[in-house]
């Protein structure tokens, strides 16, 4: 097999993929357990409702809340600390209902942030995008790549759908004062 034809662990080739994907699957899930089969997919590909959560450039805090009319509270899932970076696995859900609205994998660099900053984000209690806003972060938010998702692990017990549940999701890079301060897998369930 032609390796540059290989497909990992989530069904996808490797030529299909970005590299955030890679960094940020590979940071929680083993080639056993990963969240869903991924294939990239363009906005035309997207329902509407997906494409309107999904396909932009701006904070999914600020979209999803929104979208659904109320704040959104993260729940982490599972965090770690590695040489400069912070990473956590995170669903987002509604405060009317506490339903889950979005499942996340988040990978920080420590460095770009300030001690405030940096607690306040680490201390798990509020979702990232708020805490930018809060602290006048200058940032800007660059969508790399949109996922079509067959729903497995995770996103099963996340959302509460049934294997194979198509979702949708996307990769993106969080810009701050100008450095690459954070990569994101943002997914939100399918209608």
């Amino acid at each position: 097999m032609n390796p540059a034809k290989s497909v990992n662990a989530a069904g996808v080739s490797r030529e299909n993929r970005d590299r955030q994907l890679d960094v940020l699957l590979d940071l929680f899930y083993s080639t056993d357990s990963m969240p869903g089969n991924f294939k990239n997919v363009s906005v035309e590909s997207l329902t509407p409702v997906a494409a309107k959560l999904l396909a932009h450039d701006h904070h999914m805090t600020v979209t999803l809340e929104q979208h659904h009319g109320c704040s959104v509270d993260v729940h982490v899932l599972e965090s770690r600390i590695e040489g400069n970076h912070y990473a956590r696995k995170i669903t987002l859900t509604r405060q009317s209902d506490k339903a889950v609205v979005m499942f996340g994998v988040v990978r920080m660099d420590r460095t770009v942030f300030d001690e405030a900053v940096r607690d306040e984000i680490e201390s798990q209690r509020t979702p990232l995008g708020r805490v930018l806003i809060d602290h006048n972060v200058l940032r800007s938010v660059k969508l790399s790549r949109l996922y079509q998702i067959q729903s497995a692990g995770d996103l099963v017990d996340a959302f509460g759908v049934d294997a194979d549940r198509v979702c949708f999701g996307r990769t993106a890079m969080i810009y701050c004062d100008g450095a690459e301060a954070i990569e994101l897998l943002e997914i939100v369930p399918g209608e």
